[in-house]
C-alpha cells in the first residue's frame, strides 16, 4: 500500500509520517490490498483539536474514518481503531449475506473481489452560493438488490444508484428514517 499524507496548518515530520504508515499497515492483515492502493490521509488543526481523515479504497469498497483529539498520536490511533471496526463490521455483513451470493461471485475474504472497478469520477468544485456544489458522474452497474444494499453500507452512504439485474432499469436503494430500506425504480 502507498500513502498520500497531506496536512493543513501543521508540518508533517518524518516521525509522524512513519507512525501513520506503521499504524495503517496493521490493517493489511484484514484484507487484500494491491501495491497500487493509496491510503489518503489528511491532517488538520482546528484551535486545540487535531483532526485526521483517512480514506482507503479497496477492491470491494471505500474505508473512511475521521478522528479528533488534542494529541495527534491519539487521533491517529483512534482513526485506525475506527477503520478496524469498519472492516470487522463489513466482514460480518458479508458473511451474513453469503447466502445471497450462492451461484454468483464467491466473496471468499472481505475486500477480495473487484465489485467497484473505478470509484473516482469527475467532480466539479467551482461554485458560488446559488449553484450546484458538486457534480458526480456514475455508470450504474447491473446488480441485485442485496449487492446494492451491501455496497451502500460499505460506502457508508444513505443511498446507492444501480442497474437492476432483472429489469435492466436504473434503481436507487436508500435508507429510510424509520429503519429498513426503500427502492426507487425507473421505467
Amino acid at each position: 500500500m502507498k500513502y498520500s499524507i497531506k496536512s493543513k496548518n501543521i508540518e508533517i515530520t518524518d516521525a509522524i509520517e512513519k507512525y501513520i504508515e506503521s499504524r495503517i499497515s496493521l490493517l493489511d492483515k484484514f484484507f487484500v490490498i494491491d501495491d497500487d492502493t493509496v491510503a489518503k490521509v489528511l491532517i488538520k488543526i482546528y484551535n486545540d483539536q487535531q483532526r485526521i481523515e483517512t480514506t482507503i479504497p479497496t477492491k470491494f469498497g471505500i474505508l473512511r474514518a475521521e478522528a479528533r483529539d488534542k494529541d495527534l498520536y491519539n487521533a491517529i490511533d483512534s482513526v485506525v481503531d475506527k477503520l478496524e471496526a469498519q472492516i470487522r463490521k463489513h466482514k460480518t455483513k458479508i458473511k451474513d449475506h453469503r447466502a445471497s451470493y450462492r451461484g454468483k461471485e464467491k466473496l471468499g475474504h472481505a475486500f477480495n473481489i473487484e465489485m467497484l472497478d473505478d470509484l473516482s469520477s469527475p467532480v466539479s468544485d467551482d461554485y458560488d452560493d446559488s449553484e450546484v456544489v458538486r457534480t458526480k458522474e456514475i455508470v450504474p452497474e447491473a446488480k441485485d438488490i442485496d449487492t446494492a444494499i451491501l455496497e451502500m453500507e460499505m460506502l457508508n452512504h444513505s443511498f446507492y444508484i444501480y442497474r437492476d439485474m432483472d429489469t435492466e432499469n436504473i434503481s436507487v436503494i436508500y435508507k429510510r428514517k424509520d429503519g429498513g430500506y426503500g427502492v426507487i425504480e425507473t421505467k
